[in-house]
């Protein structure tokens, strides 16, 4: 039985573990997130910002993995279904869904649907394995938790350069 924590302890830990992480404590601490049947590790400083998924205003025209434009705080920001740009399946847009602000220090106004962020995640519990098949260049280094749950870590610079990832028109 998983161990439940409070809300109040689960932020408090998070907090601390942002603050080390922001001091080079944690320089291998990741960002955890689910897109469809993956679990993906992305770089604090390459993640940007976690926002709740807010209303998408649908573009005609593009490709069914293209979620449409999003609003936060002024900024309009492409949105990506991640798991449907991976070839899975939508990303429910529900209330666990949230949009990873990615591009922003890239100077590119670009968001990733997922269906959910999981906290930060610790590169020193996991093992590194070898990739079992051919992946893009976007994907880096495959590792595996001490529960055996396999995460890929997404390499954002490739990605935003991609050219499937930027030809969003149908």
């Amino acid at each position: 039985m998983a161990k439940r924590i409070s809300l109040r302890e689960f932020q408090a830990g998070l907090a601390e573990r942002l603050t080390s992480a922001r001091r080079g404590q944690a320089a291998q601490a990741l960002l955890g997130a689910i897109a469809g049947k993956h679990h993906y590790l992305l770089d604090l400083s390459d993640s940007g910002e976690v926002v709740p998924l807010p209303s998408l205003t649908s573009v005609p025209l593009t490709k069914s993995w293209f979620a449409g434009v999003a609003n936060v705080r002024g900024e309009l920001y492409s949105v990506v279904d991640f798991s449907a740009f991976c070839g899975g399946e939508a990303t429910p847009k529900n209330s666990a869904a949230r949009l990873l602000l990615v591009g922003v220090r890239y100077g590119i106004n670009s968001a990733l649907l997922v269906n959910r962020t999981l906290g930060l995640k610790s590169l020193a519990e996991m093992r590194e394995e070898a990739l079992t098949e051919s992946q893009p260049a976007w994907v880096g280094t495959r590792y595996v938790d001490g529960t055996g749950q396999a995460w890929l870590r997404l390499r954002l610079r490739p990605l935003l350069e991609d050219p499937e990832f930027l030809s969003v028109a149908s």
